[in-house]
């Protein structure tokens, strides 16, 4: 495992299973910053938005302060007109947008605890996960997401086209 901020990361993730039971994309006036929906309930955002948390990466915060410093990173996202706070940062395209912005995007194979991003299929909807330390069967690293029915781990890292690839673990500081 690359390091005690995988771990951390994995183990975050891991905790909401069974916790986050729903997926409900329902816009909710947040605490700021550290603010967050109930935990019996989120999107694929909230499993990373969580297993970050334990990292010390606030998202919420990191991503309302960059979107008014550089607003123009954010233009044409899911982002409204103006910054929010209860939900901009519940937003794949926002996530990748500040991740790149500070350098975590890589390629390669994956590792526990790094960041995929994909384009669903039918849909088009992105969605977003946490690469797990344990294989599945098909021998790829399971992930660690919430794509409708609660956060779960499954064995789905190459069912949908893969569109980024972000890690936040052993990676210097640029938060």
């Amino acid at each position: 495992m690359a390091g005690g901020e995988a771990h951390g990361i994995v183990d975050s993730a891991r905790r909401q299973v069974g916790l986050t039971l729903y997926y409900d994309p329902s816009y909710v006036k947040l605490d700021y910053p550290m603010g967050d929906v109930p935990l019996d309930r989120g999107v694929c955002t909230d499993v990373v938005i969580r297993s970050l948390r334990k990292i010390g990466m606030d998202l919420q915060k990191l991503i309302h302060e960059d979107r008014l410093a550089h607003p123009s990173r954010y233009a044409g996202l899911y982002s409204g007109k103006k910054p929010d706070y209860n939900i901009d940062h519940r937003r794949v395209k926002n996530i990748q947008a500040y991740l790149a912005s500070r350098g975590y995007r890589v390629s390669g194979p994956f590792e526990p605890g790094d960041i995929v991003v994909w384009k669903l299929p039918i849909s088009g909807l992105d969605h977003i996960g946490i690469c797990s330390d344990k294989r599945g069967s098909s021998g790829e690293l399971m992930v660690i997401h919430n794509i409708g029915a609660g956060t779960k781990e499954e064995d789905v890292l190459y069912d949908y086209r893969i569109v980024d690839h972000f890690r936040i673990s052993g990676m210097k500081k640029r938060r």
